[in-house]
């Protein structure tokens, strides 16, 4: 670029602003099938953003769906605009967990699969600005809960001599670095547990996997699925529809995906592949 093509292009912000670039994209889904036809499945966080997205694609695929998070309202107009049940949980409260496993058991007339998306980040920047209160949040939310949910959801399982459970967790594309703040330590702490549990529980006949998504459209993000989607640190420079996501979630809870077990499947179009620039 020309001293001239600068000094234009200079003055053309000076007067109108720097350019935003502004991008969106369309959703693809699949067809309907029943892949999940009389699945019986609890979802955490699931009054917004990715789980509500989950819950929603789930009962289109046939499954009954329970939802779980703090705030009730939130609960309610999600059940009610999807078409499926709704709990109130604390997740920070794991003495509750076993009563929540039976009410839901009640609720929905067993239970097949556990999605445990419940999730939370406090976007600190670095170690400096972490406060144990910061930390001990976001471990307890990341990690903690699906850890002793996903023991109550074990525990009632092989009560009733049950086979052929799911349980995924949602982890992140932050989990496959190095990190030094509390969110992507919890979300590579998952994926260990994702493998670990995955081995462990096989021959019980529970299979467990994990999707990691990149950015997503989400409260916590704070993008909308009708705003600019830009983000240049994204592969293709941009983020990504939670409905993109549910269509992964809905797959690995189906039958179809039986031979997947202990995998973390990123969903963020290879951004975080190590690969030779």
């Amino acid at each position: 670029m020309s001293i001239k093509t600068y000094i234009k292009r200079g003055l053309e912000y000076v007067l109108s602003g720097v350019p935003v670039k502004y991008t969106n994209s369309t959703i693809a889904y699949l067809e309907p099938s029943n892949k999940l036809k009389d699945k019986k499945i609890i979802i955490t966080g699931g009054g917004r953003g990715l789980g509500r997205a989950m819950a929603k694609c789930f009962v289109d695929e046939g499954a009954q769906v329970l939802i779980a998070g703090r705030n009730e309202n939130v609960l309610k107009d999600s059940a009610n605009l999807i078409g499926c049940s709704y709990l109130k949980l604390d997740v920070q409260n794991v003495e509750s967990f076993s009563a929540f496993i039976d009410e839901a058991w009640n609720i929905l007339g067993g239970l097949d699969c556990l999605v445990n998306n419940a999730g939370v980040s406090h976007h600190e920047g670095n170690i400096r600005n972490v406060t144990l209160d910061d930390f001990n949040i976001q471990i307890n939310t990341n990690l903690r809960s699906g850890y002793f949910l996903s023991q109550r959801f074990i525990e009632r399982f092989e009560k009733n001599q049950l086979k052929n459970g799911k349980i995924l967790f949602v982890s992140s594309e932050r989990s496959m670095m190095a990190d030094d703040l509390p969110y992507g330590i919890t979300k590579s702490a998952v994926n260990t547990l994702v493998q670990g549990l995955a081995n462990e529980l096989i021959n019980e006949g529970i299979r467990v996997n994990a999707i990691a998504p990149g950015v997503t459209v989400s409260d916590m993000t704070g993008y909308t699925n009708n705003g600019n989607l830009s983000l240049s640190s994204q592969a293709t420079g941009r983020v990504y529809f939670a409905e993109e996501i549910a269509q992964i979630a809905s797959f690995l809870l189906s039958d179809v995906s039986n031979i997947i077990n202990g995998q973390v499947i990123v969903c963020n179009e290879g951004k975080s592949i190590n690969y030779r620039r």
